[in-house]
């Protein structure tokens, strides 16, 4: 998710390059500089220069002591690149066109002779450059020092024939450093492409160091996000192949960065995405869904959605394939972002009239209406998406009657306009589908289900029926009885429904005199609608139908609800 959280971004960028460092350098000599966040400001300015003197000095010469004091410098610089509020200080300093120089690599050694600091030099100064790069108004002073072309000159290196640790250390801090330049940089990445830059991190992803391999994949993950002609090329370098197989990689890291590539790749690109699905992406990204790793789970839940676009064939074999369970299951996450993205992608699936049975089997319906007290918009505004969907199957009409939806949807408190409207058309969709078979399979629950569930249908059907079936429902069928009984209960909400459904059954199909009407605004406990509304429903409602007793015990129920 390229496009949500920018700064919380930026920090997982400089935590990884931070974590892969202090890695690296348990396994070598400690440099004999400590910086200290403490020091006075003075102090660390004199520092800094005299670092960035020192590289300027040695930029030319390979030798064993100026390629040690190299080392030196770069590694001090970087271990100070890890504090944000230095960065500019150093910068400041002139540090980066020092740093850029010494990304060249030195010259070519004879068989035999020894080398000097292996690429040490170039690993530090890229992966300095890649933290000064997490700060956006340092980038192009970078690119314009003219590191481009020597980052992607360094991820070349293993073509020299040498596998050794230096050489992927370096390759892997050149692939880090593109990251960070390119980050929402539209130019950069364009400009990392003219550089040549894609075709060699394309073929990194089957590296075998898979710190490499992740590398790469991240850096083809930036380059990918909303610029078509770097889409293009990647496609165009045969990436797809390789990065379906790293989406079946055990490692989580792997297969973290390969799914977030394939998803930028087929964002606003139909075309890609038919090529994706072609290659054979859809079943190992639906296997991500049931990873531990939670970042992979929200990368898949997205993808699933991007592929189950309105454009797309495909609804119904992601859900044969096994894609609902898993989704479904994400939805009761502690994980905001994950039950967001599974609720984006239910909400995609359920466009499809099989898969919206499909789905509600599943048990789909209880998760999604919770989700709508959310205080999230866009994780509330899915789960409404999602139920409006479903509302289009009559099957699924009378489970989310049953399990309480509609009076769910009635009495949300929705944050977005967008969500409100959508819930307005899910309850239109509920009420033109109410009649026929559905009607009859709620009139069943009426009679035979536990009193819960006969309350909840009755309620619904005060507020949703059409005013020919009130009859029918409310009079044949005991409907009238369930809602009166709501009025005796000790519990004041059951008092407020049922005396709201009474008034809305009374009012529908009829336009009320100004003596008749309701008070605009509810008292502060129950709210008491005018009795003689609801006797004037009961008459409406064919007087010939009520029996003397029956009439008359739900004229004293009305009576007694309703004092004068």
């Amino acid at each position: 998710m390229d496009n949500q959280k920018k700064p919380q971004t930026r920090r997982s960028l400089k935590r990884k390059l931070e974590q892969e460092f202090e890695q690296d350098k348990a396994d070598r000599c400690k440099v004999p500089f400590v910086v200290e966040s403490r020091r006075d400001h003075p102090d660390l300015l004199r520092d800094v220069r005299f670092h960035v003197d020192l590289l300027i000095s040695t930029v030319s010469s390979f030798s064993e002591a100026d390629r040690a004091a190299a080392k030196r410098s770069t590694h001090f610089l970087s271990d100070l690149a890890k504090n944000e509020d230095i960065v500019d200080l150093i910068v400041e300093c002139d540090a980066v066109p020092a740093l850029v120089k010494h990304l060249q690599t030195p010259p070519t050694l004879k068989e035999g002779d020894p080398k000097s600091f292996e690429y040490e030099v170039e690993k530090s100064s890229a992966f300095a450059l890649g933290l000064l790069a997490v700060k956006p108004e340092h980038q192009q002073l970078i690119v314009d020092a003219g590191a481009l072309p020597y980052l992607v000159n360094l991820l070349k290196r293993h073509k020299d024939g040498c596998t050794s640790r230096a050489v992927n250390g370096v390759i892997r801090r050149a692939a880090d450093a593109i990251t960070n330049l390119a980050h929402e940089n539209a130019a950069i990445k364009t400009r990392t492409r003219i550089e040549g830059g894609i075709p060699p991190l394309v073929e990194l992803l089957e590296h075998h160091d898979i710190k490499v391999q992740r590398a790469a994949a991240g850096a083809l993950r930036t380059l990918a996000f909303k610029n078509d002609e770097n889409k293009n090329q990647i496609v165009e370098c045969n990436a797809l192949p390789t990065l379906i197989l790293m989406l079946c990689s055990e490692d989580a890291s792997i297969h973290y960065e390969a799914v977030g590539v394939i998803g930028n790749l087929v964002h606003s690109s139909p075309n890609i995405k038919k090529q994706v699905l072609l290659a054979g992406a859809l079943q190992p990204v639906i296997g991500l869904l049931s990873t531990r790793c939670l970042e992979s789970q929200r990368e898949a839940a997205l993808l699933i959605g991007q592929f189950a676009a309105a454009d797309s064939d495909c609804k119904v074999h992601i859900v044969q394939r096994g894609a609902v369970p898993p989704l479904i299951k994400m939805l009761q996450s502690s994980d905001v972002q994950l039950k967001e993205m599974s609720a984006f992608a239910l909400g995609r699936l359920a466009q499809d009239t099989h898969n919206q049975a499909g789905i509600v089997q599943s048990g789909g319906i209880v998760p999604l209406l919770s989700l709508l007290d959310s205080k999230n918009g866009p994780l509330q505004h899915n789960s409404a998406f999602a139920l409006y969907g479903l509302a289009d199957n009559e099957d699924n009409v009378v489970q989310l009657i049953k399990t309480g939806g509609a009076q769910k949807l009635q009495e949300g408190e929705f944050i977005v306009q967008p969500t409100k409207d959508c819930v307005t058309k899910t309850l239109k969709r509920l009420e033109e589908k109410i009649h026929g078979r559905v009607l009859n399979h709620l009139l069943y629950l009426m009679r035979i289900a536990a009193k819960a569930v006969q309350r909840r249908v009755a309620l619904a059907l005060a507020h949703l029926c059409a005013p020919d079936d009130r009859k029918t429902i409310f009079v044949d069928n005991n409907g009238l009885e369930l809602l009166l009984g709501l009025l005796e209960s000790t519990n004041s909400k059951q008092q407020q429904d049922g005396s709201t459904a009474l008034y809305k059954l009374a009012t529908k199909g009829t336009s009320l005199s100004s003596t008749d009407a309701a008070p605009l605004s509810p008292t502060p406990q129950v709210v008491y609608f005018c009795w003689w509304s609801i006797l004037r429903m009961f008459l409406q409602l064919h007087w010939n139908s009520f029996s003397n007793i029956g009439f008359y015990r739900c004229t004293c129920k009305l009576l007694g609800a309703f004092p004068l």
